[in-house]
């Protein structure tokens, strides 16, 4: 049998192209290494009643309209706010963050009455740089160098929207994609535990320090996302986030998709200069029309392809792709919840981001941990306790962990990491946190540490980066991941890619996946039946 399509990976970009294929009336088959589905979007028992999103942990970015699309509410996934935040600062003290616009502006004044009044400006100016990026998630990038009518088309509307701005917005729009974190936030306030909050969504899953150039629009790619239309919103997705995976594959194949799991891919066959199929690591070989691949472009070029079928320029360029690892995770179950003496009895920080980085110079020196070729001394830890909102993920009165830990780079001072090394990085994150919640330690059950040695090996993300590559100025939209390659097409007839190494990137946002999808069916001169409109007017 020959399938349509073949997609690589059921990660859920490879799950979502796969939705859109199946239902525009193609026969679509998914196979998967694990045993399991979801990639970095997993929910697994891992410890006796205990359900942990062991790798992504949060959801904000995933695409409404794709919600939409595929009818994944009607599935079982529904995405829960959560309700606030907090920094645990030195000397006891903490800056809590809410859902409440005025009450973080409260929050902001008793810690610095300048900043509070700096706050609307920065949020004002925030959601400013996001409209401007938001409309280009579901369009595919214009090739620069093409003088093909849709690309000149494309750059004319990307044009328009930049010179529809005043002469000191565009300004602002070019220094802000190029700017660090740190200098950005210089601009609006002055307090360190407030700069040191605002500059969490720069470094997470980045190889960046926050006064590295190019920091901000990292801030930016994680504030685009929405949860119930609230823009730069975050929540929990009930169950965990292996919810939106499940929810991805009840949807395929309700209109008549497979997956096959334990089918890891060996080799994509090519002949004549066209994929037709791939090889399993099982013997196996599954035909196909056209192959996706839900790999990052380093994988799937430069172990699942023969090089002698690519241009020496491409294989190249790939190999110049900067995909490095900077994060590491804990997951925790955990007997009872944690008490952190700073938070006033029942405030609803605790149900939200964590932190205990209270200024962005402790941060610059965990990343200069990392550049030293160590896990961080002092890591930054972005923590949460989901089961704080969703408790059907553990036994009642017990709860489930998730640290999300910068930085872990992808070798130790260039050796693989061992056990040791593992463990080590573990102890170091639970006494920081031990720190601020005394008796924590003696709540554990359970842990499962990972290191970017973990998340390569099981999720197959190269060197531990969660996005697929890093997001760049030089890595975004045309350039992502390399120029002329930045449609989701490749060298070879029929082989697609539409993993988190295209545009608009990583994250768990399904946008990958959907244009890699409306670019086959466009190329097939096939309708994209139910499809966010993005694809007609492109």
């Amino acid at each position: 049998m020959t399938y349509d399509a073949v997609i690589l990976g059921a990660g859920h970009n490879g799950l979502v192209a796969a939705c859109y294929l199946a239902r525009a009336g193609l026969k679509v088959c998914v196979v998967e290494k694990n045993d399991w589905i979801g990639g970095a979007a997993v929910s697994r028992e891992l410890y006796p009643g205990f359900t942990y999103s062991n790798c992504s942990y949060v959801s904000s970015l995933f695409r409404p309209e794709i919600m939409r699309d595929l009818e994944l509410p009607k599935y079982g996934l529904q995405v829960l706010p959560y309700e606030g935040g907090a920094v645990f600062m030195e000397g006891g003290d903490y800056l809590g963050m809410f859902r409440d616009h005025d009450a973080n502006r409260r929050e902001f004044a008793r810690h610095s009455k300048r900043d509070a009044e700096a706050y609307d400006r920065y949020s004002r100016d925030v959601l400013r740089h996001c409209r401007f990026i938001r409309p280009t998630l579901l369009r595919t990038p214009a090739d620069p160098s093409s003088f093909r009518p849709r690309d000149i088309s494309e750059l004319a509307w990307l044009g328009k929207q930049l010179f529809g701005m005043s002469e000191r917005q565009m300004e602002d729009t070019i220094r802000f994609w190029t700017m660090s974190i740190s200098d950005f936030l210089d601009g609006y306030f002055e307090h360190p535990v407030i700069k040191a909050y605002l500059a969490v969504s720069a470094i997470i899953g980045t190889a960046l320090g926050p006064m590295s150039p190019g920091s901000a629009y990292v801030l930016l790619h994680h504030y685009m996302g929405d949860v119930d239309g609230n823009v730069g919103a975050w929540g929990f997705a009930r169950g965990g986030m292996g919810s939106i995976t499940k929810a991805l594959a009840a949807s395929l194949k309700a209109k008549g998709g497979e997956i096959r799991t334990g089918s890891g891919v060996e080799q994509i066959l090519v002949k004549d200069g066209r994929a037709v199929g791939v090889a399993l690591a099982n013997g196996d070989e599954i035909r196909g029309k056209r192959i996706v691949s839900n790999m990052d472009v380093k994988r799937t070029f430069l172990k699942h392809v023969d090089e002698r079928e690519l241009p020496s320029s491409f294989v190249k360029r790939v190999k110049a792709f900067k995909i490095r690892g900077s994060s590491g995770k804990l997951n925790i179950a955990l007997d009872r919840a944690p008490h952190f003496p700073a938070l006033p009895e029942g405030a609803p920080n605790i149900r939200g981001d964590l932190h205990f980085t209270d200024s962005i110079e402790k941060m610059e020196r965990a990343y200069d941990d990392w550049k030293a070729g160590h896990f961080s001394a002092d890591p930054f830890q972005d923590m949460m306790i989901p089961t704080m909102i969703d408790p059907t993920m553990t036994p009642p009165g017990k709860h489930f962990m998730s640290c999300f830990v910068q930085y872990a780079p992808p070798k130790i001072e260039g050796n693989d990491w061992t056990d040791a090394d593992r463990d080590a990085f573990g102890k170091t994150c639970i006494d920081q946190i031990e720190k601020y919640a005394p008796g924590f330690r003696d709540s554990i059950l359970h842990v499962e540490v990972r290191t970017p040695r973990e998340l390569e090996a099981e999720v197959g993300l190269t060197e531990g980066n969660i996005f697929q590559g890093e997001l760049t100025f030089d890595q975004l939209l045309f350039n992502r991941p390399v120029p002329g390659y930045a449609q989701y097409r490749s060298p070879i007839k029929d082989l697609w890619i539409c993993g988190s190494s295209t545009h608009p990137g990583g994250g768990v946002m399904g946008a990958p996946g959907r244009n890699a999808a409306a670019e086959i069916l466009r190329d097939m001169h096939a309708p994209a039946k139910d499809m966010s409109e993005a694809y007609a007017v492109l």
